[in-house]
């Protein structure tokens, strides 16, 4: 009678393998979209997870274990963009109480 005891076993042996496929599967992809989003910069740092969670059923004698594989990646970071809200409900990208100095001549104030 052959014994499983191990878990790296149990784990490779579930679905004929395709469980431990599709774990190694969602970890590369994970590392992958985590790299991505650091962009490259030494110091950024983003968390993602994967997780195995294995439903056990024992009935008699006899064990059905049902894997599930999920994982949490961030969502990409976006930028903002800032305006100034006029009276009349707009934006504006200068500053409304504040003259636009580039703007070319214009009469001097009273």
């Amino acid at each position: 009678m052959k014994r499983i005891r191990d878990a790296q076993t149990i784990i490779g042996a579930l679905e004929n393998g395709e469980a431990a496929a599709e774990l190694s599967k969602e970890i590369t992809e994970t590392l992958a979209a985590l790299k991505e989003q650091t962009g490259g910069r030494a110091k950024a740092k983003v968390k993602g997870s994967v997780t195995l969670k294995l439903d056990i059923e024992v009935e008699g004698n006899s064990a059905t274990i049902t894997a599930d594989i999920q994982s949490k990646r961030p969502k990409p970071v976006r930028g903002s963009s800032f305006y100034w809200v006029l009276d009349d409900g707009s934006l504006s990208t200068e500053h409304p109480q504040q003259m636009n100095m580039f703007a070319g001549p214009r009469e001097a104030a009273g």
